[in-house]
């Protein structure tokens, strides 16, 4: 399957662009000179309740248009993320297609496979190479048979 990757909508676009435009430093440079002028002219306005509620409103619709779009674009971000993961895990002998899609599981689901994980972390740091075991069952029957192994020993 072939994407097209001209098809981005207008909102796309425009949140590519401002959350892009939002991390430069000409971004940062404009509104602090922004704040600097606001302040300059404190002492024109007498520091009055509407010279203080213009900082705030503009401020205000500004934090608020910026969450959507970073959200957008993190939400665009973090899919992308996945699908290249997910074509890793598939793409692979080793990981478990198990773990495509993991991010749709519920929250205690996750915790149950981190469990498994941190249970693999341990058993690794016992290992004297860093590609001993590829999956949680082969590291957990790995492990079996190293304490078969070992009883057998010790009891000889």
């Amino acid at each position: 399957m072939i994407l097209n990757k001209n098809k981005n909508t207008v909102f796309e676009k425009l949140a590519h662009k401002a959350t892009a435009f939002s991390g430069t430093t000409f971004a940062f440079m404009l509104a602090l000179t922004t704040i600097i002028v606001w302040l300059a002219t404190g002492n024109l306005f007498d520091f009055s309740d509407t010279w203080q509620l213009v900082i705030n409103t503009g401020t205000t619709i500004i934090t608020f248009l910026m969450v959507f779009l970073i959200q957008r674009m993190q939400n665009k971000d973090s899919k992308a993320i996945h699908l290249k993961l997910n074509e890793l895990v598939a793409a692979l002998n080793g990981p478990s297609n198990r773990l495509i899609d993991v991010e749709d599981l519920s929250e205690d689901e996750l915790d149950i496979l981190s469990s498994y994980y941190k249970k693999l972390a341990e058993m690794a740091k016992k290992e004297k190479t860093l590609s001993t075991s590829h999956s949680i069952e082969e590291a957990v029957e790995l492990h079996k048979i190293k304490y078969k192994s070992h009883q057998k020993n010790t009891q000889s």
